[in-house]
């Protein structure tokens, strides 16, 4: 489990000014926090974290030398400036069950046959305990061929009896569909309504 160093932030400075310093707003908040604690992490140490880490990951939280066991919770990630604005963590209690998500990740492209990849989810909600918390569910692409439909209930956390899953167990994951030129189609389309088409 990786840890990350933050440090209490004095809400008097500005978000944009620390963002500016290089550093990344967030709170941490739980059952046991009787108010969030607003903190800021170097922007290069979010970095590094979000390499192997993502939303729904578990990890230890130092904040000033007091250390959390902390979840995830959300990222805040600014498109326009390609960068975290603001990072959120729930701290974790052990006999709380605690929302969570975990992310699909798709193993494999390389090695897939034919067909095409229609996939339609790209987390899976769930609550469970601290010590039951997952944060990826892997699918290997190269098992499937054209066809293939994988739903929630056929992967391991919907086997899993230590989670309740919120997302729909009939929801479509991934699917392999045929490949279809839909370019060319068209064009033939395109040429037969020019042939049927009488000239004036």
């Amino acid at each position: 489990m990786n840890t990350l160093k933050a440090e209490k932030r004095d809400m008097e400075v500005k978000a944009k000014k620390l963002r500016r310093e290089g550093y990344v707003t967030g709170n941490l908040f739980g059952r046991k926090i009787e108010r969030s604690i607003p903190v800021k992490i170097l922007k290069k140490e979010v970095d590094q974290l979000l390499k192997t880490d993502n939303k729904g990951s578990q990890l230890m939280l130092d904040v000033d030398g007091q250390v959390y066991n902390a979840l995830i919770k959300e990222i805040d990630f600014n498109p326009l400036a390609g960068r975290v604005d603001e990072i959120d963590f729930q701290a974790l209690v052990s006999d709380e069950k605690v929302r969570s998500v975990a992310e699909v990740a798709l193993l494999n492209h390389d090695k897939m046959g034919d067909g095409v990849i229609q996939a339609d989810l790209n987390e899976i909600a769930y609550s469970a305990l601290p010590a039951a918390l997952i944060d990826r569910v892997e699918i290997d692409l190269a098992e499937m061929k054209i066809g293939d439909v994988i739903k929630v209930k056929d992967l391991a956390i919907a086997k899993n009896k230590d989670i309740d899953l919120h997302t729909d167990l009939e929801a479509v994951v991934v699917a392999i569909n045929e490949a279809h030129n839909n370019q060319e189609e068209a064009d033939e389309e395109t040429e037969e309504t020019a042939q049927e088409t009488p000239a004036e």
